[in-house]
């Protein structure tokens, strides 16, 4: 085995192919030619003298040695990382990149402007945001922190809970005009419901009156999405009536676009949480924005902070 060929950009190369499954998704990722990317992980392959990847016209998976080797090369790029990182911290500028997936519209509408604010205090930090409702394998797409709605179950994650999303009940005027204003928990199942495709039970509304009296009211329609933006523009566009995310819909009530419906009734409020990689916990940059995002998730409408 000759070490000198063992090269950290080599180590990068392969840790990347083996987690995206794909040559050309890691040639994109890290920005460099295909052809380049073969050649990195054929100088690898024969400087430890096994295969570490089994490619075929479809597909590319991990070898057995290959996912001994990967979980190794994991721990060491780790460390190089947490490294430049402490002696970056030397001069009191941390910097790097993190990697954030975050819930789509959540994203588009808030987390933006929560990374642009924490940018500007540390404007050496670049952030890749990835947006998708989809629960991906964090590890795997190389992810350090993800924010969800809803609840979770990954235990192999860290899980810090930033706090309870509050929904309501909304229709644009319009609609009402046309449809009339349900007054009771009961007339909402003559109405025209939006639904979220991808939210279990989204065919049945549990609601809370005042007095504490609880409701579970048949909620049908012809239109179902799985995306809130597009849902925001169903309300907009008049097509019924659908229990929101106040800080989907928050701008659009306070200029009158569109109007909460029984606002004495609550809907259950959903949990927003924070996924942790736990071996990217220690990094210093992501320690500071999950700090960030706990001071500052307060400041989205309609979500009520952990205590």
């Amino acid at each position: 085995m000759d070490r000198s060929d063992i090269t950290l950009e080599r180590m990068r190369t392969f840790v990347r192919v083996a987690e995206r499954g794909s040559l050309s998704a890691a040639a994109r990722e890290l920005g460099i030619g295909q052809s380049t990317v073969t050649r990195q992980l054929r100088e690898l392959e024969a400087a430890l003298g096994v295969p570490l990847l089994s490619r075929t016209t479809r597909r590319t998976t991990v070898t057995d040695e290959g996912r001994h080797y990967y979980a190794n090369c994991v721990q060491i790029l780790r460390l190089v990382e947490r490294a430049g990182d402490e002696a970056r911290a030397t001069r009191g500028a941390p910097a790097g990149t993190i990697r954030v997936s975050c819930t789509a519209a959540f994203g588009v509408l808030h987390a933006c402007h929560l990374v642009f604010a924490f940018q500007d205090r540390y404007p050496d930090i670049q952030v890749d945001l990835s947006l998708t409702d989809e629960r991906i394998d964090l590890v795997r797409e190389g992810v350090d922190i993800a924010l969800r709605l809803g609840p979770l179950s990954d235990s192999s994650l860290k899980l810090r809970a930033l706090g309870q999303s509050q929904r309501l009940l909304v229709a644009a005027p319009d609609y009402l005009a046309m449809k009339g204003t349900p007054r009771t928990p009961h007339e909402l199942s003559a109405h025209e419901g939006i639904r979220m495709a991808n939210v279990a039970g989204s065919d049945i509304l549990a609601l809370q009156g005042p007095d504490g009296e609880q409701y579970a009211v048949p909620f049908t329609g012809r239109f179902r999405v799985d995306h809130g933006l597009a849902a925001r523009v169903a309300l907009l566009a008049g097509r019924g009536i659908a229990p929101a995310h106040r800080w989907l819909v928050d701008d659009l009530i306070a200029d009158g676009r569109l109007v909460a419906i029984l606002p004495d009734h609550e809907l259950p409020a959903v949990p927003l949480s924070m996924l942790i990689v736990p071996e990217r916990a220690g990094i210093a940059r992501v320690r500071l924005l999950i700090d960030f995002l706990v001071d500052r998730i307060g400041s989205v409408p309609g979500i009520k902070p952990a205590a």
